[in-house]
């Protein structure tokens, strides 16, 4: 970025206080909902819309904040899903959250190294099915037992923020937050866990993807 179109430090700064101005209009807005429950709808409009200003102020700090310094927030911005409309419950008493992360395997060794290295510290994490391809570059058997057993011996939110150690480059994610009518019986959705999710019920998403900071770079040029 040229220093023609360089945030000074004076709109950085007025970034993060709109950002912090934002929270306290929604905390504000919360508390007043929580005093005056018979306000209803009204409150709810005014909690969501202080929501999105708050979201929009956290954006365009993040951005400025970015292109001054080269540094990010640790926040997402939560987006509703599919851009229906929420029609859920307010106050649900389940929820089902839904999770994706897309990864490409980039150092294959590497990936089979740390599988090699959970069945030797724990052997009955692998069954008896693990074994490394004859070429060292592990076969399409070896590749698939390694996978098994790496994330079948660690944490989902451990394999993520750890990727790299097992050669892995992440690549889109998503997460939704849906109500649901009441908790399902054990064992009901396994057969299909992924199947349905209606939009209207989705409370909140989180969404990571490069193809973002492409829209970002197209409209700067």
């Amino acid at each position: 970025m040229s220093d023609a179109v360089q945030p000074t430090a004076a709109e950085v700064r007025a970034a993060a206080d709109a950002l912090k101005e934002a929270i306290d209009r929604h905390l504000a807005a919360i508390e007043r909902r929580a005093e005056a429950p018979e306000a209803g709808a009204e409150a709810d409009a005014a909690v969501f819309a202080a929501f999105n200003d708050m979201a929009a102020a956290g954006e365009a700090y993040d951005e400025l904040l970015y292109d001054a310094y080269d540094e990010v927030t640790p926040f997402e911005v939560p987006e509703t899903g599919g851009g229906a409309e929420y029609a859920g419950p307010r106050d649900p008493d389940a929820l089902s959250v839904f999770i994706r992360r897309d990864y490409t395997v980039v150092e294959p060794r590497r990936l089979l190294a740390q599988a090699q290295r959970v069945a030797e510290l724990d052997p009955d994490a692998t069954d008896g099915e693990y074994e490394d391809g004859e070429d060292g570059e592990g076969g399409g058997r070896g590749m698939q037992a390694a996978l098994g057993v790496l994330f079948g011996e660690f944490d989902p939110d451990e394999i993520a923020s750890r990727h790299k150690e097992f050669g892995l480059e992440e690549g889109d994610a998503t997460l939704w937050v849906t109500a649901a009518e009441e908790t399902a019986e054990p064992g009901e959705w396994l057969a299909a866990p992924f199947e349905s999710v209606d939009p209207e019920r989705v409370i909140c998403r989180f969404d990571i993807s490069e193809a973002f900071e492409e829209d970002d770079l197209e409209a700067a040029d």
